[in-house]
């Protein structure tokens, strides 16, 4: 079942114009680094200056107003490579950074929301009642979920596991830091994990689990789920260790022993991501996590996630 991947499978998507750089990431041949050139940026915000993050909030179609103001920037070759990207077995994510002039936080939202709405649509996020949410990680935290607990390893999962949708993909923002040692952005592309025969052809694998989401996540109804599922004939997961509820001794033991085997992967990936700078992800084969930081008192963090669906 596992894949490797060569060089020759990943070049097609690398590309160089006037306005951006698409190359393979310095960090996994997984993965794209895409650099957008200082001026494209300043088009693309000359383009939705009277636009605020309000109205993104508001009037939905205005995501997809701002979301054409980066493809007239960029090129419809563009949009066509990031989809790709994301679609593509092989690969599935990349990274962009934002101009390092760039220090606006509802600029960030505007940029990353042009980006999804290139993918796809997005999901309501619950937890913050809007289409996206902002939260922070702190030295002192009381929430009842690991998100923002600093001091302990965010284990390896996949979005939407508690929501009757689907989560297509997953970007994630990094939009202040301050104090910060540790807490990388830990990934695991499903085809690199070397256990994953082992868990996949499991009896329990495509058994329906369970997940119930904590009161934070203002979610209530309880969402039955496979591990493993099938996506255009490949293998897929859906799984997060802190809402999974299993019904036996038997499948607890598979969970556990699923999540210690992915944490201790050797083709784990934990990523160096500046303020200013997004991941990408498809949901259905990387899995995410986040290292522990290093205890400081005026550490401050503060993170923006979007999750959606692919355009039909």
């Amino acid at each position: 079942m596992n894949m490797s991947i060569t060089e020759k499978e990943v070049l097609d998507f690398t590309q160089k114009t006037k306005h951006y750089k698409i190359a393979i990431h310095p960090q996994s041949d997984r993965m794209y680094h895409i650099t957008i050139e200082k001026t494209a940026f300043e088009a693309f915000f000359e383009k939705i200056k009277n636009i605020e993050v309000q109205e993104l909030e508001y009037i939905p179609y205005t995501r997809f107003i701002v979301s054409n103001a980066l493809q007239e920037t960029l090129g419809e070759a563009f949009t066509k490579t990031v989809q790709s990207i994301l679609q593509d077995r092989q690969t599935g994510g990349f990274t962009i950074g934002l101009d390092e002039d760039i220090t606006d936080t509802d600029q960030y939202v505007l940029f990353s929301t042009a980006l999804t709405h290139l993918i796809g649509e997005c999901n309501f996020d619950a937890m913050s009642g809007k289409y996206y949410a902002r939260f922070k990680v702190k030295h002192t935290d009381e929430s009842d979920s690991y998100l923002r607990q600093a001091y302990r390893l965010f284990t390896f999962h996949t979005d939407g596991t508690f929501v009757d949708e689907s989560t297509d993909w997953l970007l994630m923002m990094k939009m202040q830091e301050r104090n910060a040692v540790g807490g990388e952005s830990r990934l695991l592309h499903l085809d690199d994990w070397e256990e994953l025969d082992k868990f996949y052809n499991h009896p329990f694998a495509s058994k329906e689990i369970t997940y119930k989401a904590p009161a934070s996540k203002n979610v209530n109804q309880d969402v039955k789920r496979k591990t493993f599922f099938h996506h255009n004939n490949e293998p897929c997961i859906c799984f997060i260790d802190q809402f999974a509820n299993p019904a036996s001794i038997e499948e607890a033991k598979y969970l556990r022993d699923l999540s210690k085997s992915m944490e201790e992967d050797k083709h784990v990936v934990e990523l160096d991501l500046p303020v200013g700078h997004l991941v990408m992800v498809n949901n259905l084969f990387w899995l995410h996590g986040r290292a522990a930081f290093e205890k400081n008192e005026e550490l401050d963090r503060e993170l923006l996630r979007q999750r959606g669906r692919f355009q039909q």
